[in-house]
């Protein structure tokens, strides 16, 4: 996959080797946020990557270097599903050609749409076909839906597709569903949603050690980490390190008995006392919601709950 991170970048680029031949080739293009590569977006890329594969469409997906609330709501900005590391492999992983990261200004924002499509999916892009969701706007404030969309590809030449909205336990699969999953402990929702395991990738680092003390040694997911935290608990999963998965015990919230750390995810691997996991990159996959946090009135029941959570754990896992 090949990453614009400008306009002129792909501009520049497209008319001269995009198409491996002279001229400028002709693309579909998918365009969106796509700030959580749940099933929708999914439905979405796989449209455009079946047309690059029946025609001789070039695919495009285009989307923004910030969530446009950054610029148009800063007071209602969420923090992101998933971060920008996740987002650029996800894509990848989905078959699409080329990826286009528009920054999101509010000169782009008060742009009209008329003025976008004739600017950037024709005078780039050279769309032949758009494939958007149902909900899809465009152009400032909004004011273009997908009907108007259609009409203005009717008018200057390119096809819109629109895909239908899916749906989970009677639920439309959106963002904001997702978000509430994640913040209501639901992770079995929220990871049907995204169509895959919810995790969040971090670096591991040095602690108070306070795990460790009492027989269950923790790695501490720096809070810089990519992807969304849920509710505070305790989580079945995995833990991801060079390579090799590990099943785990995953702690999400600050330490109730110690009070001693942030909000943060530390990680107990199951079964293993001795791995040094310091300074690397994991990945943590969370699979099932265990119990809700708890402060505890000493080490023994503490650690005590702690046995009762990996017995749990372990079943949940099929160890």
């Amino acid at each position: 996959m090949r990453v614009f991170s400008s306009l002129e970048q792909f501009s520049a680029e497209f008319g001269h080797t995009f198409s491996g031949q002279q001229g400028q080739a002709s693309t579909v293009v998918t365009i969106g946020k796509f700030d959580g590569i749940h099933l929708g977006h999914q439905r979405l890329i796989a449209e455009a990557v079946n047309q690059q594969t029946d025609t001789d469409l070039a695919s495009v997906l285009v989307t923004f270097d910030r969530h446009p609330d950054a610029i148009l709501k800063p007071g209602q900005l969420r923090l992101p599903l998933i971060g920008a590391t996740q987002k650029l492999a996800l894509i990848e992983s989905l078959g699409i050609q080329n990826l286009l990261i528009l920054p999101f200004t509010s000169e782009l924002a008060a742009q009209s749409a008329e003025d976008f499509v004739e600017s950037v999916l024709l005078g780039a892009l050279n769309a032949k076909s758009v494939v958007v969701g149902p909900d899809f706007r465009l152009g400032r404030g909004g004011a273009c839906d997908v009907e108007g969309l259609k009409q203005i590809g009717a008018k200057l030449g390119f096809s819109v597709t629109t895909i239908d909205a899916v749906e989970i336990e009677g639920q439309k699969v959106s963002t904001s569903a997702i978000r509430d999953a994640l913040d209501s402990g639901r992770i079995k929702l929220a990871n049907a949603m995204f169509g895959r395991v919810h995790t969040t990738v971090g670096l591991v680092e040095h602690g108070l050690k306070i795990g460790r003390t009492i027989g269950f040694p923790t790695a501490n997911i720096s809070r810089d980490a990519e992807g969304y935290l849920p509710l505070d608990g305790v989580y079945a999963g995995w833990l991801i390190a060079d390579g090799v998965r590990y099943p785990a015990a995953h702690s999400v919230g600050i330490n109730e008995t110690f009070q001693a750390v942030p909000r943060l995810v530390e990680s107990h691997v199951i079964g293993t006392l001795d791995l040094d996991l310091y300074d690397k990159v994991v990945t943590i996959e969370y699979v099932d919601y265990i119990r809700p946090p708890a402060k505890f009135d000493g080490v023994e029941e503490l650690v005590a709950e702690i046995h009762r959570d990996i017995a749990k754990i372990k079943t949940i896992l099929g160890l």
